[in-house]
């Protein structure tokens, strides 16, 4: 697969689904979780998600933001996500599905507040680093 960021200026998104194949499932969710802390570290890379489809579990769904087109192209040739391009048919039963989006609202991720951190992490006393917010989930 020869992926071809379309033209344009700004931030780009994407988002697709990976369909695996049944003996090989375990092994692709494991890859693709393996990719989400090294991408969230790179530059430009304002999200990098990966969820499992709540009306078909055997699919995965990826959800990428990228500052520019040129961070996404680096993203792109990092030497895992270059293999996978490569060998992704003997994880997945069909090609990969992708979706490019032009973000309407996409301005740079703001800062986490103190009070979205973990409680460690912000400086709490109740040493519950790991357990959640401080805020609840919204709902």
């Amino acid at each position: 697969m020869n992926i071809v960021i379309p033209e344009g200026n700004g931030p780009i998104g994407i988002y697709g689904f990976a369909r695996p194949r049944p003996e090989r499932a375990e092994d692709l969710e494991r890859l693709l979780l393996s990719f989400v802390e090294p991408t969230r570290a790179e530059p430009g890379a304002w999200q990098y998600q990966v969820h499992r489809d709540a009306s078909d579990p055997t699919t995965l769904v990826f959800y990428e933001l990228w500052r520019s087109r040129d961070d996404l192209r680096d993203h792109l040739a990092q030497p895992g996500l270059a293999e996978f391009q490569q060998t992704r048919m003997e994880y997945l039963r069909e090609d990969l599905e992708i979706h490019w989006l032009t973000p309407l609202s996409a301005d740079a991720p703001a800062e986490p507040s103190r009070e979205d951190l973990p409680r460690a992490a912000a400086g709490g006393r109740d040493g519950q680093s790991g357990r959640g917010l401080r805020r609840p989930f919204p709902g």
